[in-house]
């Protein structure tokens, strides 16, 4: 009964880690939107964007609240967003999106990960080439008819369109330049919104064996737990 009661208590501190993590990456992403666009949701459409993937993870009102007065101080910390680049075990190609205050710290941080995992931190342009930067839609798709909503969501700029039945959702993939347009075109056609991201795609993938995957693993995870870091991509398939 004692391990029984241990494994749960371990999954429980994970999911709340989890949670506190994702708290404070959109606490950061709140910040920028609204140093960049000022503190109204109703005419600063990134933080509009935010606010809902913040609801999609259950962050409470008085979190985001809270944010966006603390991000309206002058005085606040002034965040932006660093991509690192570099190989992990392998050769795998890492890109590491952090949001820091302190890009010294973050990227002593970063260099660190991958000194002590057997990776390699590059330069900029020396693995970004394999990615392509994305934008991603989740939108219920309770009621939607598919054919109109497929024409409807081409002309907002919809490069790959997914339905997953499962979870009851439609998936957009977008350039990331088509960000605001696709945004628009959601909220004008009244679609419901549950989230959106930037990403990172691989222009190609590899495969690698359950030992070598594991190696790699064990860096992102790493990098993961930093606080400055916001998403690890890489081209594992």
């Amino acid at each position: 009964m004692g391990r029984v009661f241990e494994k749960r208590k371990a999954t429980m501190f994970k999911r709340y880690a989890k949670m506190a993590k994702a708290f404070t990456r959109l606490g950061k992403e709140i910040a920028m939107a609204v140093k960049a666009g000022g503190p109204n949701p109703d005419t600063n459409a990134r933080l509009r964007a935010i606010i809902q993937n913040a609801k999609a993870v259950n962050m409470p009102k008085v979190n985001i609240d809270g944010a966006i007065k603390r991000a309206s101080d002058k005085d606040s910390a002034n965040y932006e967003e660093v991509i690192y680049e570099g190989k992990a075990p392998h050769g795998v190609p890492l890109l590491i999106e952090c949001s820091t205050d302190n890009p010294t710290r973050t990227v002593a941080s970063v260099r660190m990960h991958f000194n002590r995992n057997e990776g390699q931190l590059g330069t900029s342009g020396s693995v970004s080439f394999l990615f392509e930067r994305k934008v991603m839609f989740k939108v219920d798709a309770t009621g939607l008819d598919k054919d109109n909503t497929e024409l409807d969501l081409i002309d907002y700029g919809a490069e790959e369109l997914n339905w997953d039945e499962e979870a009851n959702e439609l998936i957009i993939q977008t350039a990331f330049t088509d960000f605001g347009k696709m945004q628009a075109g959601l909220e004008e056609k009244k679609y419901n919104l549950k989230e959106s991201s930037k990403v990172f795609i691989p222009t190609t993938t590899q495969e690698l064996t359950p030992e070598k995957e594991a190696d790699v693993t064990a860096l992102i995870e790493k990098m993961e737990e930093d606080d400055d870091v916001i998403a690890v991509y890489h081209n594992i398939a």
